[in-house]
């Protein structure tokens, strides 16, 4: 079940609320476990069971590393229990094929593929198991001694299968207590509202462009203007898919009473590499921050570990987005240009007009994007290179294509700045509170249209 889908928005959502708010306070952990497990059984009911054991593992670890923790020595042991567990549980849902494939290349070596689905999510939800028994450990966040309550924080439904990544020691307090007002209920209705209308009407709106130049590339027939707008289309694409899928978990996060942390600010607005990537997936590099880069050292013990630092993260990074050779190489393309900015290029930068750092981040990002989008390298290397000259400047499709794109270029555009929000901002306080519910009907009304008359509405990140 996706957030953006009828049977979500006018069945789950409104009897899953319903049955929330009617019951008591102390039951409402229980009642939210319950409904998440639904949700997340709706697809794959057999995949619960890991569910279960993950949260069994985490909980029963947790609480033998607040229990032994006069001897570090054991507490250390149960933290890296819990830590390997969900590393083996991620490797072999996600990894094994990967690995067996690959090994079985070496001469001598058969490691059979087992063709198992991939758990919807696991990325998501492993990486904040595991943080929990880490926060209890370093005392950045209480044990908690609530099965239930630990079990409605591991599948919360708002950021189960897609994030953000949040960390135990976030909503630790909310769990225990939380307060439900009518306008934090209404602020969260907004919210999912703008995230709704980001992935309908925007993402859905340009992920047939990109199809269209993938067809043409494998036909022959693309130019380097139709490989540039293939970019461009899917780059928008997954800005307004992720990061609308993240205001729809953040917004019913704080209709159930949860403050998540924010995980985009308008990436595309950066002025350097280094920038965009504190700006897009906030809470997944604050993870890697956190978790590894720091406890490997960080940037301290000198040039060299800095840099083995770097390449550990942005390899783990990549190949946590995929078991594929394309997610590794985007990891380490991304690592590449941060050594870049950090070594080489800071002081240039410094000196290049705002308007040319704008222009080279978004050229550095969106042929990333293009590695990320095609997982075939040698397929990728053909159609970046038609970017890059490769191919004619241009087809009498491109302009076809430009005619039927603009409008919707231009309002992608337009979204990924600060010039709504900030025009918004700038109305009187009177004219928001008449537009607000107006604009969220409106837009509740045009999704709902776009849903029932099209099939086309994936969620890029349900892969991961």
């Amino acid at each position: 079940m996706i957030f953006s889908s009828l049977t979500f928005l006018f069945v789950y959502l409104p009897l899953t609320l319903a049955v929330y708010f009617l019951a008591p306070l102390r039951w409402r952990n229980l009642v939210l476990l319950l409904v998440s497990l639904f949700f997340y059984g709706w697809g794959e009911p057999v995949y619960i069971l890991i569910m279960f054991l993950s949260i069994a593992i985490d909980y029963t670890h947790g609480l033998l590393v607040e229990k032994y923790r006069a001897d570090d020595k054991k507490a250390r042991w149960f933290v890296g229990q819990s830590v390997i567990f969900n590393l083996l549980l991620l490797g072999f849902f996600k990894y094994w094929d990967f690995l067996a494939a690959n090994l079985s290349l070496l001469p001598g070596i058969s490691i059979p593929l087992l063709g198992i689905p991939l758990p919807i999510g696991i990325s998501f939800f492993t990486f904040q198991t595991m943080s929990y028994t880490i926060d209890v450990y370093r005392r950045d966040a209480p044990v908690q001694r609530n099965i239930i309550s630990f079990g409605a924080f591991v599948t919360m439904f708002p950021q189960l299968i897609a994030g953000p990544i949040v960390k135990y020691k976030t909503v630790a307090a909310d769990l225990e207590r939380r307060v439900h007002t009518t306008e934090n209920f209404a602020l969260g209705v907004r919210r999912f509202c703008v995230g709704l209308a980001k992935k309908v009407l925007l993402a859905n709106s340009i992920g047939a462009l990109w199809d269209e130049q993938l067809a043409a590339q494998s036909a022959g027939t693309l130019s380097v203007l139709g490989g540039w707008m293939g970019l461009l289309a899917f780059g928008f694409q997954i800005y307004f898919d992720f990061s609308g899928y993240s205001d729809m978990a953040i917004g019913l996060g704080q209709i159930f009473g949860f403050r998540f942390n924010e995980n985009f600010d308008y990436p595309y607005l950066s002025a350097s590499v280094t920038e965009f990537w504190r700006r897009w997936h906030m809470s997944l590099t604050s993870w890697f921050r956190e978790y590894l880069y720091i406890p490997l050292g960080g940037n301290r013990g000198g040039t060299a570990k800095t840099l083995r630092n770097i390449l550990i993260v942005w390899f783990c990074t990549g190949f946590w987005h995929g078991a594929s050779w394309n997610f590794i190489l985007w990891g380490l393309y991304f690592a590449a240009w941060l050594i870049l900015e950090k070594y080489v290029l800071k002081s240039v930068l410094v000196k290049t007009p705002v308007w040319l750092k704008h222009l080279y981040t978004l050229s550095v990002v969106f042929v990333g994007w293009g590695i990320f989008a095609i997982e075939d390298l040698g397929v990728c290397g053909r159609y970046l290179a038609a970017c890059f000259g490769g191919a004619p400047l241009w087809s009498g499709a491109d302009g076809f294509r430009l005619r039927s794109y603009a409008v919707t270029f231009l309002a992608l555009l337009l979204a990924s700045t600060t010039l709504g929000r900030d025009g918004w901002r700038k109305l009187p306080d009177r004219a928001r509170k008449v537009l607000t519910p107006l604009l969220m009907a409106l837009s509740l009304v045009l999704c709902t249209a776009y849903l029932v008359d099209g099939s086309y509405n994936p969620f890029l990140y349900f892969r991961f």
